[in-house]
Parts: C-alpha cells; structure tokens; sequence
C-alpha cells in the first residue's frame, strides 16, 4: 500500500490550517458555526478532523454512524461561484482517485471483484447481490410464494459526501465540504439507523480481509500489507477536495464563458468520460423515487450516466431517457 510522504501530508494539512478534535457533534456543523462567528477567517481554508461524532450528520439530514477508528473529516473553503450538484460527483472521482484507493481497486480489479465507484449522487463503494434478512426487501410473500416485487440490491458503502453552503449577510462566501471514511470500523446498522435506505455498511479493512481471503498464498506478499494512518488520510482526502472544487470551478468557468473550441473536448466532457469508468450504477437496473409535494413517483429503468450538470440518466423500458436531480436509488433485481 502506498504511504504519503510525512512531509507532503503534513504539508498539505498545514496549508489547510488543520486542527483535530477528540469528539465532535458534527464536524460540518462545528466548522460552520466557527465561520460564522468569525472564530475561524472565512477568507482562509479550514479543516476539522475528530475521532468521532456524537451527532453526525448525512444527506437531508440522516444519521452518520461514528465509532472510533474512522475518518470524519470537513474541509471549509471560500467560493466566489455558484455550487451545484456536479460537485459531490467531481468529489467522488477524486476520492475514488486516492492512492489508498486506487491501490485497493487495482487488487479487487486483479481478482475479478467490483471496484470501489463513485454512487449517485454522494457516496463511495460497490454493489453485489447480498444475503439481506430484512423482510420488506425478500422477494418470497409471507406465505412462501415467490412475489412479483423486485429483489433491492444493497449498496456497499465505504464513504459518504455531504456539502453545505456557508452564508454571511446573506451572501454566499464558502461551503463545507465533509466526508466520512470507514477504515478501521463498521457501522454497526439496525433498521432504526438505516432510516430505511437500502445499504450496508463497509470498511477498507473489510475489503483488505476480503482479498486476503481469495488470494492465493503464494501471492499474498503482494496484498496490502497496512492501511494509512489517518493522518496521512486527512491529507489525502483534503488534496482530493481541493481538486474537486479547481476541477469544478473549471467546468463551471468553461460552461459560463463558452470558451471550448471546436475538436477540443470540453472540461465536462473529459469529467464525464472519467466519471463513467468509476460509476457504481452504470448498467444496474434502478429504481428512483421522487417526493412531488407528498406524492411518491417511482422512475425504474438502467443507469446511464450523468450529464453537464450532473443529473442522473435512467434508460427507461420505452426506451425514454429520463433525467433527474433528484431522488432516492434503488438497485432492484426482478429475477
């Protein structure tokens, strides 16, 4: 497993102004408060890093389960341009690009196993056909017979995005930009904290005694031999967010002005090829359901990508693409 040079992280988490917590309600929540009282210059990035969260927070507003031994981690950052949706998805790709991450890849890739991707529209792992004791997701009724209602495909999860904006007099000045990591520790998830999504819960440590698992003896010298510390992490994610936010600000800069020249591949396009190899959803049959002022509405079809704007593409039965910004994923299989 490739290590970050000591100096080069501690480099990096200097630049970003590091300072690390033992516990934290939430590092989003404590890093925007800290902006917004002017403990912390909203003119300068931040990073906050805590061994756990007593309130963790995920996408509209869920859970984030945090033991020990994990990454929560929120990056500050003043913008000065609008932010979209594209964002979390340019995000992923960086993360998914991690040298701990690449390196895990290349070894389930070399396996035959799924490599960790990058999952609509927040999330980091994998899907695979699953073993799931939860009786509203078998596809066999309560008297033994086999049921029409598609069989939900569970999603690995090894890391979550969540992006909020930073405002000051009503006036935009930066965003939060928070992930957590599972590394050493599995969330532990009941069906109270699920907050009835359908995925479980993966670690790097998980995926590193599963390859140890298939790989045969004589090869296992070239198995991972240590995961990073999580301060080598902490600047690993941190470049990543950077990144994403210069390779956001490009595409958004490009989009804005039109300055692409003909026979030259724009900024979006060359993120969408690469998003395309790291997709977890591509080809899967989905499921999406979207709240319409308290009407649920279920789209189902395949997975096809992203486009400009980081909208969801579903290849629907009739042969329709439709395009969404929103909405809850399920993997089905009707099988």
């Amino acid at each position: 497993m490739p290590h970050a040079n000591n100096s080069k992280y501690l480099e990096t988490l200097k630049m970003v102004n590091h300072r690390h917590v033992p516990s934290s309600l939430s590092t989003n929540s404590e890093l925007i408060e800290a902006i917004k009282d002017q403990s912390l210059s909203a003119d300068q990035p931040h990073l906050l890093t805590a061994d756990t969260q007593t309130a963790g927070r995920g996408q509209r507003g869920r859970s984030w389960q945090s033991p020990a031994g994990n990454v929560y981690l929120s990056l500050y950052h003043p913008v000065r341009i609008p932010i979209s949706g594209l964002l979390s998805l340019i995000i992923g790709v960086e993360l998914a690009k991690m040298p701990v991450i690449a390196a895990f890849n290349k070894q389930l890739m070399a396996q035959g196993l799924t490599a960790i991707g990058v999952k609509w529209a927040n999330d980091l792992g994998f899907y695979k056909p699953l073993e799931v004791n939860v009786s509203n997701h078998s596809n066999t009724n309560k008297n033994g017979n086999k049921s029409s209602e598609p069989t939900v495909i569970y999603f690995n999860k090894l890391a979550g995005i969540l992006i909020e904006p930073v405002w000051q007099a009503n006036k935009l000045i930066g965003i939060v930009m928070g992930v957590g990591l599972n590394v050493q520790a599995t969330p532990k998830l009941t069906t109270h904290t699920l907050e009835g999504m359908s995925y479980q819960a993966l670690s790097l440590q998980d995926i590193k005694q599963t390859l140890a698992l298939n790989m045969p003896a004589d090869s296992q010298n070239n198995l991972v031999d240590s995961l990073p510390s999580l301060k080598e992490l902490y600047a690993q994610i941190s470049q990543a967010l950077i990144d994403a936010l210069r390779g956001f600000e490009s595409i958004a800069k490009e989009q804005l002005a039109e300055q692409t020249k003909p026979m030259q591949k724009s900024a979006s396009e060359s993120f969408i090829a690469e998003f395309d190899q790291l997709d977890a959803l591509a080809g899967l049959r989905t499921q999406v359901s979207q709240n319409h002022d308290g009407n649920i509405q279920i789209i189902t079809g395949c997975a096809d990508g992203i486009d400009t704007n980081g909208c969801l593409q579903l290849r629907q039965d009739n042969g329709k693409l439709a395009t969404l910004f929103t909405g809850r994923i399920d993997v089905i299989n009707n099988s």
